[in-house]
């Protein structure tokens, strides 16, 4: 299973590093030194690279790859997403982190009832977001946050979302707007 852990970004320098826009809570596992990726440009076939080097800087994280040996390799890498294999059966180390693969088509409880079932994970720039298929085929999203999203449970298919009014069912809420 392949699960997108960046999106290469800008060229840094003149010796090939590029910045990552990283997708991922374990860039020190999925960027280290000596260990392969994938990427795949927005355009042309997908290659395993190799990771050379990285480190930190302003807050972002720099790498080189193997085989970019300048500013103009780096450049065509540009937007290109990097992915790495991983066991279907395996969990991130932190129990409150998933992989986008488990979570899609496990069942949506709130209130004790079945509301549908996830179909997607978006990561947008302020958060994650659930979005649900409800079983009347409507589609809602869910913020991916504790306070909403009070379960996961992998093992039983299941994960529990508060019942708040609206959140599943926005057509009913206070402010769905005039009638």
């Amino acid at each position: 299973m392949e699960i997108v852990v960046g999106r290469i970004g800008r060229a840094h320098g003149i010796r090939g590093e590029v910045s990552i826009d990283l997708m991922t809570d374990e860039p020190e596992r999925r960027f280290a030194p000596g260990s392969s990726v994938v990427v795949r440009p927005r355009s042309g076939a997908a290659r395993a690279m190799g990771i050379r080097g990285t480190r930190p800087h302003q807050g972002r994280l720099l790498v080189t790859f193997d085989g970019i040996p300048d500013r103009t390799a780096a450049e065509a890498l540009r937007g290109a997403q990097v992915v790495v294999e991983v066991d279907e059966s395996e969990r991130p180390d932190d129990p409150e982190e998933f992989y986008d693969h488990q979570l899609v088509g496990l069942r949506v409880v709130s209130g004790g009832s079945e509301r549908g079932t996830v179909k997607e994970v978006l990561h947008l720039p302020a958060q994650d977001m659930l979005a649900v298929t409800r079983a009347d085929g409507v589609e809602v999203l869910v913020p991916f946050v504790a306070a909403l999203v009070t379960d996961v449970d992998l093992d039983g298919g299941v994960v529990h979302v508060a019942e708040i009014q609206g959140l599943l069912d926005p057509e009913l809420s206070d402010d769905a707007g005039p009638a």
